[in-house]
């Protein structure tokens, strides 16, 4: 015979017996029938010691009792209902205000109604099957609401990995490189930070997103490849105009070096920047190359002009 009930954890026994009872009326201790020893509204000891609960089906057998007086059994086996109650209270508070699983729920469910279903309690066992009952609804439908929560949440990550996605794939195409560059790390962020979805539809969006992002980062790469390429091309352009620039500058063919100069400088413009930490460093040369021929020729034809006021 089982003696000992599993209890989950403590809360107060602010429910009493009382308030599970009510699945139908209890008899009266005068309808209890004969060979009774002891009775009460719900159980009996007969004068074998065998202790019988009331249910909507009948008596039930609960166990024998040779340890003491009928009475005592009555109340040794009340004293297990009431445990039963107070376990039962405390799942139904659980149900109500944790986060507990549906199948942690349903375990201690069923757990309860093997207790239940044993017999080995005196009190309205058919009151603790209405509760067990009503408990299972309650965890299916708390189930159900959990689901089509998850359901909710998994279109609206759905939605906005999709909007994600098709920024990306527009950014793609993008010459900003800078702006579109921060904005497509953005979008990774962003990304992180939404719930993922089923494997299949996840892994096709992420495919679609990184695709985007490597088709920017290759177009990136290639721009400033070709840039940098570009600006070697003007490095060694501006190298040949700033080398012949300075092998002029002695020069006293004034008329024709001059207007080479002045040719030199249209190629200078037209060749483009070189790179920055070059750039400088050409023009100051290219420039000073100049600057040296034209001081010589401004002093020279001072002199000149002083000759011929003479």
């Amino acid at each position: 015979m089982r003696t000992g009930i599993p209890s989950v954890a403590y809360v107060g026994r602010d429910e009493t017996v009382d308030d599970a009872r009510g699945s139908f009326e209890a008899p009266s201790a005068a309808s209890c029938g004969g060979g009774a020893v002891s009775s009460d509204p719900w159980g009996r000891v007969d004068e074998t010691g065998t202790v019988y609960v009331r249910t909507a089906d009948g008596e039930q057998v609960v166990g024998s009792w040779q340890a003491g007086s009928p009475e005592e059994a009555l109340a040794y086996f009340e004293r297990k209902y009431e445990g039963l109650v107070v376990e039962i209270g405390l799942l139904e508070k659980r149900v109500k205000t944790t986060d507990l699983s549906s199948k942690d729920a349903q375990t201690a469910i069923g757990h309860l109604r093997e207790q239940v279903e044993a017999h080995h309690a005196v009190g309205d066992l058919d009151a603790l099957r209405a509760r067990l009952d009503k408990l299972v609804e309650q965890v299916d439908a708390r189930r159900e609401e959990r689901k089509a929560q998850r359901a909710k949440q998994s279109d609206e990550a759905r939605r906005s990995k999709e909007a994600l996605v098709a920024e990306a794939e527009e950014l793609a195409q993008s010459d900003q490189w800078r702006a579109a560059g921060e904005r497509l790390r953005a979008l990774v962020d962003t990304w992180k930070g939404l719930p993922r979805l089923d494997r299949k539809s996840d892994d096709e969006l992420w495919h679609r997103f990184s695709h985007a992002r490597s088709a920017f980062s290759k177009r990136r790469k290639q721009h400033f490849a070709q840039l940098d390429a570009q600006r070697e091309d003007a490095r060694q352009a501006k190298e040949r105009l700033v080398a012949e620039a300075e092998s002029l500058s002695n020069s006293t063919d004034w008329g024709p070096t001059a207007a080479r100069y002045r040719d030199l400088m249209a190629e200078w413009k037209a060749v483009g920047r070189a790179q920055r930490e070059h750039e400088e460093d050409l023009w100051n040369r290219f420039r000073g190359a100049q600057d040296v021929f034209f001081a010589a020729r401004s002093s020279v034809f001072a002199e000149r002009d002083a000759e011929q006021s003479e």
